[in-house]
This record gives structure tokens, C-alpha cells and sequence, in this order.
């Protein structure tokens, strides 16, 4: 299948073919523990690599690795491994690289969790963690210390920054670190992090890739290597997909390109309004031109995604108001879905953090992340149009 096709198209048939035994077209679901063997010669050839196969499905089965198959091709790298949600993909990664001694540089306005684990967790281990403001300038200033490792994520949840990655990962390939790039909110539609140099690219498969809420996940791609490193960390610790999630991950990237299309067109629809309406003091979105990145999005990105933050003049007692009127978006933490979902930030991706924390990571308890479904974009505006109405 050529990479020059659609994203449709790429989001259809890229990595997939009828199931040999079957004929299915759907990739089937495997669901079971253990694999039998003949005998045990054959059994001692496929643990040792010798012969492809599966042993016990903590280890590896048949939907989560097709899975994994058509991550790997839709972000241009070698190979892909898989894990049971985003966090366990971003936590085996960093713990799979990163010994004790080592450094690893990363942005403040990473996802609540994230930011917990450099400042937090990282550290309890003898890693040291630098986290810098989110701005290329600042990352810059911090490479020229050296690292080991650079964590990365844009557009940045949910304050929706943009870091310019072809530059910062020249930078820290030069001081000879490892780059990861968190690209959730972006997807392999919008952006291709590997293109630019980043070594990993990262997803909670939960948001954008499954799409309808029902499915947790996550997924490591980048070279053989590395993920092999990733693998064995995930295969010892245990954090696996599940054959039913990885089932379901596997439906859902067919309508990728097509729900992703229709979210990048809401979000910015959704943006321009909300950027005019006198209730709204600011409105974070990559994809309108008072974007402070927005240059940069032009650039590294196809589209500027279906996820969107803005502040209210009234602040924090604004939110209490509006939020409850709204008819069409769901007051929920999940983002990426079919249906509109909306929430602060102190309730959402930085729900873990204190209202200390939250100032630190530079994320308002009053900021509202406003993740569009595929509704009409004309009948989500008019909803938060009523429900500002009162404001």
C-alpha cells in the first residue's frame, strides 16, 4: 500500500489484509490465555524466536500485535508495541530508557499525569528530571546541558501548545538523547512526529484512535531497537492490551481518517466563534492566527485537531454556570470520542495535580478543555452560543 494515498484511504487498508484461515476481512478477534503446541520442539522454537507465534497472551496475541502492525505503518516506523492505557505506554517507555543517573529534559504543560511522573516518580528512582516552561526557546536553553532522554508533546494537553520538533530533536540528537513526542492530540492524520526526528511517537489509543469512548489503550512506535527495549519492560511488568480493546482499536482506525477530518473542520469552526463571542477572553487553538504557534502548526501539521481550550471572562464561577447548560457536550474527563466532550482542566487532564500544582504547570483551574465530536458544526455552535448566552 503506498504512503501517497489518502488518509482515508491509508486509515482503510494501510497493513491489513483478509484473514488467511477465514477469509475475514475483519481482523478476528483472538480471544484466549494460552496458545497449544504440538509438541515441544515446536513450543522451545517459538520462545526463542526461531519460528514466529504466540505463547501466553500477556506476552503477545494475534489482534494486539495486527494492531500494533498498522500503528507502526500509519506513523512510519519500524515496529510498534502496545500497552493497556496511554499512561502504562508513557510510564514502560521512560522507565524501559531511563536508568538512574541519567537526565531527562521535559515540558510543563505536558498531560497532569505526565508532569507528575517527571517531577514525582522519575526522581524517587534517581533520574533527574528538568522540567522546562513549553516553548522551544526554553527547551533550547535546557539541551544545552545535555540529556538523555526529551519528552515532548504537541499540541500540548490541554493547554494545546506547539513546540517546532524538526529543531528540538536536531538539538537533542546532537547531545545524543532519545526524543519522544506525546502526539495524542495530533494523531498519524494530522502529524508524523517521525518525519520530523522524533525517535518514538507516543498515543493513548483511548482518545483519538478508538474514537467512541469504549476502549482503553496506548501505543509506543519508532525503531526496532528501542521498542524491543519497551517490549520487554511491558512483557515483564505486565501492563498488556487486552484482545477486546485491541479488537476494538483495530475498527476504529478505519473511520481515522474520516472522523479526524471531520474534527479538525468542527474545532476550528467552534475556535473562530468562541474567538468572537464577548464571554470568551481567550481561546487556545493552533489551527486560528492569533496562535502563538500557530506558524509552526502550519508547518509540521496536516490539520490542527478536534481539541480545543478557551477561558471565560466570569472565570471560574463562569464555568460552574455554563458548562451544566450545554446540550450537546457531555462534562466528562474523555477526549476524542464521536460525541463532543467538555471540562476544566482541574477536573479532566490535571485532575490529579493540587490547585498548587496546576498553577506550577501553568494549566488555570478556570481553563476549559473542549474535545468537538463529529456533530454538526453549525448545531455545536449554536449550543454553546445559548449556553453563553446568560454570561
Amino acid at each position: 500500500m503506498s504512503d501517497r494515498q489518502g488518509e482515508s484511504t491509508r486509515s482503510v487498508h494501510l497493513g491489513t489484509a483478509p484473514d488467511v484461515t477465514t477469509r475475514a476481512i475483519t481482523t478476528p478477534l483472538v480471544q484466549t490465555a494460552a496458545y497449544a503446541f504440538p509438541d515441544l520442539a515446536t513450543w522451545r522454537a517459538v520462545v526463542a524466536g526461531e519460528t514466529s507465534g504466540d505463547v501466553y497472551s500477556r506476552n503477545s496475541h494475534p489482534t494486539e500485535q495486527a494492531f500494533a502492525h498498522r500503528m507502526a505503518l500509519l506513523e512510519g516506523t519500524d515496529e510498534a508495541v502496545t500497552f493497556a492505557t496511554g499512561m502504562a505506554a508513557i510510564t514502560g517507555t521512560l522507565f524501559a530508557l531511563l536508568r538512574p543517573g541519567q537526565k531527562a529534559i521535559a515540558v510543563r504543560d505536558a498531560y497532569g499525569a505526565t508532569y507528575l511522573l517527571f517531577t514525582q516518580i522519575l526522581p524517587e528512582f534517581g533520574i533527574d528530571c528538568t522540567v522546562v516552561d513549553t516553548n522551544d526557546d526554553a527547551v533550547f536553553a535546557a539541551l544545552s546541558d545535555g540529556c538523555d532522554l526529551l519528552y515532548l508533546e504537541s499540541p500540548t494537553n490541554p493547554t494545546l501548545k506547539i513546540l517546532d520538533i524538526e529543531p528540538l530533536a536536531a538539538a537533542a540528537h546532537d547531545c545524543g538523547a532519545t526524543v519522544v513526542v506525546d502526539s495524542t492530540f495530533a494523531t498519524p492524520v494530522n502529524q508524523l512526529p517521525h518525519e520530523l526526528g522524533a525517535d518514538l511517537v507516543l498515543h493513548s489509543a483511548t482518545k483519538f484512535l478508538c474514537g467512541h469512548g469504549d476502549a482503553l489503550g496506548g501505543v509506543v512506535c519508532g525503531d526496532a531497537g528501542r521498542i524491543a527495549r519497551i517490549d520487554r519492560f511491558r512483557e515483564l511488568t505486565g501492563p498488556s492490551l487486552d484482545a477486546n480493546s485491541a479488537f476494538l482499536l483495530l475498527r476504529s482506525l478505519k473511520t481515522l481518517g474520516l472522523r479526524i477530518e471531520r474534527q479538525n473542520a468542527n474545532a476550528i469552526a467552534v475556535a473562530g466563534f468562541l474567538e468572537r463571542h464577548p464571554a470568551v477572553t481567550r481561546v487556545h487553538y493552533p489551527g486560528i492566527e492569533s496562535h502563538a504557534g500557530h506558524s509552526v502548526a502550519r508547518r509540521q501539521m496536516r490539520g490542527f485537531g478536534g481539541v480545543l481550550s478557551f477561558e471565560l471572562a466570569g472565570g471560574a464561577d463562569a464555568v460552574e454556570q455554563v458548562l451544566p447548560r450545554l446540550q450537546l457536550a457531555h462534562l466528562a474527563a474523555n477526549l476524542g470520542q464521536v460525541e463532543t466532550t467538555v471540562g476544566p482542566a482541574a477536573l479532566t487532564s490535571h485532575v490529579e495535580l493540587s490547585p498548587a500544582e496546576r498553577a506550577a504547570s501553568g494549566v488555570p483551574d478556570h481553563l476549559v478543555r473542549y474535545a468537538v465530536g463529529i456533530e454538526d458544526a453549525d448545531d455545536l455552535i449554536a449550543d454553546l452560543d445559548q449556553a453563553l448566552a446568560a454570561e
